[in-house]
C-alpha cells in the first residue's frame, strides 16, 4: 500500500500500479482473516504447556499404594459415561498422574479423568470442548465446520499473493541506503515510518509465513482432498494419512486416535478405516501391552486402543506433535509382543514431507525455539495488518475505497499470464476465485458509475483489468 500514482498507458502489465491494486485488494480481504489466524495460531503454538497448565489439579495426585490396573480404570471411566464404548486409553507418565481414559458415546469423544488408586472419576470433558479443541477449531474452520475451512483456505491463497505481490513492490528499485529496505526510517515522518514497518516487517518475515500458509494448506477441506486426487493420479496414494481435512480434523467425530493436527477424535464409527467394534470383555491385555510398551519411551501421548471389528490385535501409537517421532504399533493383546512397527521413516517420502511441515507448523519440531518462530512470525502478520490499516486510513479519500486505480490500455504479459495460471493451478481458491472477481468487474462493477468510482476503476473500466 503505498503512495498514489497517475495513470499511465501503454505500459507493460503488471506494471507498479497493477501489483500494487492486487495487494490492496488481497490484503483488504484478507487482514481480518490474518488476524483471527494469528492470534489463534500464535497461542496454539503453546499447546503443550497450556494442557499441562489446564490438567494441573489431575497431575499431582497423592498415591499411597499400588495402582489399580488399566483394566479396572477403563471400567471406572466406561460405568462413568452410560452407554459409551472405549477408545483409547492413555498410557500414564508419570505413578501419579489421572489415568486419561477416551471413551465414545455415540460418536463423541468423551475424556474420563480417572484417579489411579481409587478409581474415583476426576472430571470428563468432551475432547471438543476442551481448550485447545476450540482455539484449533478457530485456527482451522473459525468454527464453522467444512465452509469455514474453505473460508480459510481462501484466505490463506490470497495472504499468499498478497505476500508474493509485497515483495515486489517491496524491491529496491533506486535504492539509496539499508533504510527503508533492511530497518524502518524513524526520523522521515509518520508517512514514511508506517510505509516503512509494514514493508520492512514483511520483508523480514515473509520467508516464515509463506511457509506456514502453504505447510497448513493439507488440512483445509478443499485443498486436501485436491491433494488427496493428485497423490492418486500419481500412484502415491496411501491407505491412511497421518492427518485429516477440513471439520474432521477439528472433530470429536474423528477417527480414532489418528485425527489431524496432532489430536486424536473419538470415532465415527470406524477405526483406521475399519468398521468400529464394542469394547472387549477382557480388557486384561491392556496391562499386558502397557508393561511391553513403557520401556520402549514412545514421546507421549501414547495411546493403545482396543481391536477394530475384524482383527484381533490391539493397536499403540505415539501421538506426539513431533511428528518425525511418531511411532505405530500393532500388538497381539495374548501375548504382548508386537506384531508390526511402523516409525516415522517406513511412511512414504510425500508423507514424511508433510509430517515434518506439519510439525514445524505447530512449533514442535525442533523445541521452543520453534515455537518462538512460529510468535515471532504471527506478531509480525499482526505488525503488518495493522501497519497496513493504517496507511489505507491515512490515504483514503472521502467517497471512495482508496484503491489504486487502474492504468489505461496497459500490455498483457505472457510470463505473468502463465504465473497467475501455475498459481491458480496450484492454489485452485484463488484461481476460481480470482475469475469470479474479474468476470464481476468487467461485467457487473465497471458498468455502475458509482461503484466504478468508489472502487478506482477508470472510466473505461469495462476493458481494462485489474
Amino acid at each position: 500500500m503505498s503512495e498514489s500514482v497517475a495513470p499511465t498507458a501503454g505500459k507493460s502489465w503488471p506494471d507498479y500500479r497493477a501489483v500494487w491494486r492486487w495487494h490492496f485488494y488481497a490484503g483488504l480481504f484478507c487482514i481480518p482473516f490474518v488476524v483471527i489466524l494469528s492470534m489463534s495460531g500464535a497461542v496454539y503454538l503453546f499447546k503443550p504447556q497450556i494442557e499441562a497448565w489446564v490438567d494441573e489439579p489431575y497431575d499431582h495426585l497423592a498415591i499411597t499404594r499400588k495402582p489399580a490396573s488399566a483394566a479396572e480404570q477403563v471400567g471406572a471411566a466406561l460405568a462413568a459415561v452410560p452407554d459409551s464404548t472405549l477408545d483409547a486409553y492413555e498410557l500414564p507418565r508419570s505413578p501419579n498422574h489421572a489415568a486419561r481414559v477416551i471413551v465414545n458415546r455415540q460418536g463423541d469423544a468423551i475424556r474420563v479423568y480417572v484417579h489411579p488408586q481409587t478409581l474415583e472419576v476426576l472430571h470428563a470433558v468432551p475432547e471438543n470442548e476442551r481448550l485447545m479443541r476450540l482455539f484449533f477449531r478457530i485456527h482451522g474452520e473459525l468454527l464453522m465446520g467444512d465452509r469455514g475451512s474453505m473460508l480459510v483456505e481462501l484466505a490463506a491463497s490470497w495472504t499468499i499473493i498478497m505476500i508474493i505481490t509485497g515483495l515486489f513492490l517491496w524491491w529496491p528499485r533506486q535504492a539509496k541506503g539499508l533504510g527503508g529496505l533492511a530497518y524502518p526510517r524513524l526520523g522521515s515522518g509518520s508517512r514514511i515510518f508506517w510505509r516503512d514497518l509494514h514493508s520492512v516487517t514483511g520483508v523480514w518475515i515473509s520467508c516464515l509465513a509463506l511457509f506456514l500458509l502453504l505447510s497448513g494448506l493439507p488440512w483445509a477441506k478443499s485443498w486436501g482432498n485436491y491433494f488427496k486426487a493428485a497423490r492418486r493420479v500419481i500412484g502415491a496414494a496411501v491407505a491412511q494419512q497421518d492427518w485429516t481435512t477440513g471439520s474432521d480434523r477439528a472433530s470429536g467425530k474423528s477417527k480414532s486416535i489418528s485425527g489431524g493436527h496432532g489430536e486424536h477424535g473419538g470415532g465415527s464409527g470406524r477405526r483406521n478405516g475399519r468398521p468400529r467394534a464394542p469394547t472387549p470383555k477382557d480388557l486384561t491385555p491392556l496391562d499386558r501391552i502397557a508393561a511391553m510398551i513403557r520401556p520402549l519411551e514412545l514421546l507421549p501421548p501414547v495411546l493403545i486402543a482396543p481391536p477394530a471389528r475384524d482383527s484381533a490385535n490391539w493397536t499403540a501409537k505415539s501421538m506426539t506433535q513431533n511428528r518425525p517421532q511418531r511411532v505405530n504399533l500393532v500388538v497381539d493383546g495374548t501375548t504382548g509382543t508386537i506384531v508390526s512397527r511402523e516409525d516415522f521413516g517406513d511412511r512414504h517420502l510425500i508423507d514424511r514431507i508433510v509430517g515434518t511441515c506439519v510439525a514445524a507448523h505447530e512449533g514442535q519440531l525442533f523445541g521452543w525455539p520453534n515455537q518462538l518462530l512460529g510468535l515471532v512470525t504471527a506478531g509480525g502478520l499482526l505488525l503488518m495488518c495493522v501497519s497496513g490499516v493504517t496507511l489505507w486510513w491515512r490515504r483514503r479519500e472521502q467517497g471512495v475505497l482508496g484503491a489504486p486505480r487502474v492504468a489505461l490500455s496497459p500490455r498483457v504479459s505472457i510470463g505473468l499470464i502463465v504465473l497467475v495460471v501455475m498459481l491458480g493451478i496450484y492454489l485452485p481458491m484463488f484461481g476460481g476465485s480470482l475469475l469470479v472477481v474479474l468476470t464481476a468487474e468487467k461485467s457487473i462493477l465497471s458498468r455502475i458509475p458509482s461503484v466504478r468510482h468508489w472502487l478506482g476503476l477508470n472510466d473505461r473500466g469495462a476493458d481494462e483489468g485489474m
